[in-house]
């Protein structure tokens, strides 16, 4: 069963973009089981089953979450496949995926991706007009610039246009504390961040100032404003929705694993 699941799941694509894409490969594996549910905890967590035996990454370890509720959500998203198994439909379980057996190992480097991103956040950049979508900007970006200075005590720098603004490094050290170091909730953040261009929006959402949807309206005020100017894009919200469903992945994990008690 090992080697069932490596092939299922093993080179998926890192890219949201690129996932949708292999998503039309034909070459699907027939469903083998008739039941998916989490198990008993164990020592890596709460385990997916399969007809009683455990889910394995790409990498061959268990598929296990730390939380039941998790590994719960997990389990229902390979019951909800039907005659073939989709990785494409199983953005839930490509992230746990990746989680198991990148981001545990790796926590310091995709905390640092996330920190790239403060230094140029989407948040920062402004258009300089038309005064429409500079106030649309300011009314959904806004608020999170502010909560990053009341809240983490980041004064960060905005800009209009695309000249790069240099932020200081107190502000950055400041949004830093953020992030998240538990793997899941980082692994999540760091998802969230690369999809919607900002970290600033990635720590809202892991800290509960901002739910995921007006974190996701809020990344696409440009691109909403270039529809409404120039007509709807089938392609590009085709893109859109395949990203969608990684954030909303993103947001289950952070939603079902409880924050710390403190940061770390």
């Amino acid at each position: 069963m090992r080697d069932i699941f490596e092939d299922i799941f093993a080179g998926e694509p890192a890219s949201p973009m690129e996932s949708a894409q292999r998503s039309m490969r034909p070459a699907l594996r027939r469903r083998f089981y008739e039941e998916a549910a989490a198990g008993e905890k164990l020592e890596e967590g709460y385990p997916v089953l399969l007809d009683g035996k455990p889910v394995r990454t790409p990498a061959g370890r268990r598929l296990a979450a730390p939380t039941l509720a998790l590994a719960r959500a997990l389990a229902g998203e390979w019951q909800a496949q039907r005659e073939v198994i989709d990785p494409a439909a199983m953005p839930l379980t490509r992230l746990a995926n990746t989680i198991v057996d990148g981001v545990a190992a790796a926590r310091d480097q995709v905390a640092a991706e996330i920190e790239k991103f403060l230094g140029s956040d989407l948040l920062f950049y402004r258009a300089e007009r038309p005064e429409r979508l500079v106030a649309r900007e300011g009314e959904h970006w806004d608020p999170v610039v502010d909560w990053a200075r009341e809240h983490l005590g980041a004064l960060f720098v905005l800009t209009s246009g695309i000249m790069h603004v240099s932020q200081s490094e107190h502000a950055v050290a400041a949004a830093v504390r953020a992030i998240p170091r538990e793997p899941w909730r980082l692994g999540a953040a760091h998802t969230i961040t690369t999809l919607t261009g900002s970290a600033l929006l990635a720590l809202a959402v892991a800290e509960k100032f901002l739910d995921p949807e007006t974190a996701w309206a809020a990344a696409h005020v440009g691109e909403d404003w270039n529809m409404e100017q120039w007509g709807r894009d089938e392609m590009a919200l085709a893109r859109r929705a395949a990203r969608h469903a990684e954030m909303r992945a993103a947001a289950t994990v952070l939603a079902l694993i409880p924050e710390p008690d403190a940061r770390s």
